[in-house]
């Protein structure tokens, strides 16, 4: 007697499939596979995203790096020429007048051998004294370091208050006959709305620990004591300022009433007044002054980091919380 394990018999329904039996299985099997397959297409893209930027970050960071430090090495092989350092601009804590940005740059072009004389070229309407004070500072230095490198200030556009405060460490400054030069002043600015605060009902509720805490501010009243205060800063400042250009300029200075006044004159009055020297540019100094024509530049310019960061707004909020305050701080200009 033999067993039979086939179901020959078409009425015997046992082991039968019923119809569409497995296909919701291999349907979620499917929906499983799929979305597995998705989710690790996902992270892979996200790993190769954040390589990518981890490899574009150290880019850039090594492009910083080597631009700072070794951005002179090639200034190093082509024998003697005439060093030039740019400000275009206010004289602020960024930018082409920041006393980080100047410094640096008259560092390796004093330092360098194959420079003949430093070259400032200088189109700004001024900005912090505080900045302007510490490039000042640091040409000083450098001039007693390198005493046989003169160092010359040459105007474009504009160079005054603190441009001004600036360009008098100069051995000699040569302008244009229309440009702008002088305005030996400092000044403090701002706005007061006490006024229309009362005419609209407003009520400037202020809290302070200290008498004069809330100096200076635009929704305040201001005191006689305040502004007495103010104004001593800025007496205190000026001569400050007035100092540093009777250093510089010496004998050569013509002074009269208005000379430190605040006022600015033309370039072809200011050789008059003796505050500066001669007319030039920065071509005609470098061929007739140093006798060394070619020119190159040490400016510290902005980097490809920087410019990426800025794109995307880095300094937005820094910029936007620097404007409101700026009037309350004094400056030359």
């Amino acid at each position: 007697m033999s067993e039979h394990t086939s179901n020959d018999n078409p009425n015997d329904q046992r082991g039968a499939v019923p119809a569409g039996y497995g296909n919701w299985e291999r349907d979620t099997l499917e929906r499983l596979v799929f979305a597995t397959v998705r989710e690790q297409r996902a992270a892979r893209r996200w790993s190769i995203f954040f390589k990518l930027s981890f490899l574009l970050l150290a880019f850039f960071a090594l492009w910083a790096y080597f631009d700072f430090n070794f951005g002179g090495s090639d200034i190093e092989s082509l024998g003697r020429h005439t060093a030039l350092i740019e400000i275009d601009g206010a004289i602020d804590t960024e930018g082409s007048g920041a006393a980080d940005t100047v410094i640096p740059s008259l560092n390796k072009a004093f330092s360098d051998q194959g420079s003949a004389a430093v070259v400032l070229r200088i189109n700004s309407p001024g900005g912090s004294p505080v900045q302007a004070g510490i490039i000042v500072d640091e040409i000083g230095r450098l001039k007693k370091m390198y005493p046989n490198k003169p160092m010359y200030v040459v105007v474009d556009e504009i160079c005054a208050s603190g441009g001004y405060y600036i360009a008098s460490a100069a051995d000699k400054i040569y302008v244009n006959k229309a440009s702008i030069v002088g305005s030996v002043g400092v000044l403090m600015d701002g706005f007061g709305f006490t006024g229309l605060m009362d005419k609209l009902g407003v009520e400037r509720r202020l809290l302070t620990a200290g008498e004069n805490k809330g100096f200076l501010d635009p929704f305040s009243p201001q005191s006689d004591k305040q502004k007495q205060h103010a104004l001593s800063m800025l007496n205190e400042i000026h001569e400050q300022f007035i100092a540093v250009v009777r250093a510089g300029r010496g004998k050569r200075l013509k002074e009269n009433a208005e000379i430190f006044s605040g006022l600015y004159w033309t370039g072809a009055k200011a050789v008059e007044m003796g505050l500066a020297d001669g007319f030039g540019t920065v071509d005609t100094v470098a061929r007739d002054v140093v006798k060394a024509e070619d020119i190159i530049d040490y400016t510290a310019h902005e980097g490809l980091p920087e410019r990426v960061l800025k794109k995307f707004g880095a300094s937005v909020g820094a910029g936007a919380v620097h404007s409101i305050y700026r009037g309350a701080v004094p400056a030359l200009r």
